[in-house]
C-alpha cells in the first residue's frame, strides 16, 4: 500500500497479504531489485492525484472554518462533503483494483485469486465499517 493510499484509508496493507500486480510484498526485495508492474490506477493516476488534491483543499477548507469560527452546522456540512468524498475516491479504486489485480489473479487461478478474493473482501470491509 502506498503513503497516499494508506493517507486515504487510515490503513496500511496487512501482513501476509498478496500485493497488487506487480507490486512488492513488504518482505520482497528493493523496488530496484525487481520489476513493478502497473496498478490498476496507473492508467489514471494523474486523475486521482488531481482529485486527491481536491479533496485536500476541502479539508483544509474545514481547518479554515474552524480557525474562523463558522457555524459548527455549516462546518459538519462540509465535513460530510469531505467524508463522501473520499468514499467516492476508495470505491473508484476498489472498482480499479477489482478489474485490474483481481482480474490478473482470476486469469493465473491457483492461490492467488483466493488471496486477491480475500484481500478485496477485507478492503470491503474497511469501507463498510467507516
Amino acid at each position: 500500500m502506498t503513503t497516499t493510499e494508506a493517507a486515504v484509508t487510515g490503513t496500511t496493507e496487512p501482513s501476509g497479504a498478496a500485493p497488487c500486480h506487480g507490486a512488492p510484498a513488504a518482505d520482497a526485495p528493493a523496488a530496484s531489485e525487481q520489476h513493478l508492474g502497473p496498478h490498476g490506477y496507473s492508467k489514471q493516476k494523474d486523475q486521482h492525484l488531481k482529485r486527491l488534491r481536491r479533496i485536500e483543499g476541502q479539508i483544509r477548507g474545514l481547518q479554515r472554518m474552524v480557525e474562523e469560527d463558522v457555524y459548527c452546522i455549516d462546518i459538519l456540512t462540509q465535513v460530510s462533503a469531505g467524508t463522501k468524498a473520499l468514499q467516492s475516491f476508495a470505491l473508484q479504486l476498489l472498482e480499479e483494483h477489482l478489474r485490474h489485480c483481481v482480474a490478473d489473479a482470476a486469469l493465473k487461478g491457483g492461490a492467488e485469486i483466493d488471496a486477491k478474493v480475500a484481500e478485496a473482501s477485507a478492503a470491503i470491509a474497511r469501507l463498510l465499517r467507516t
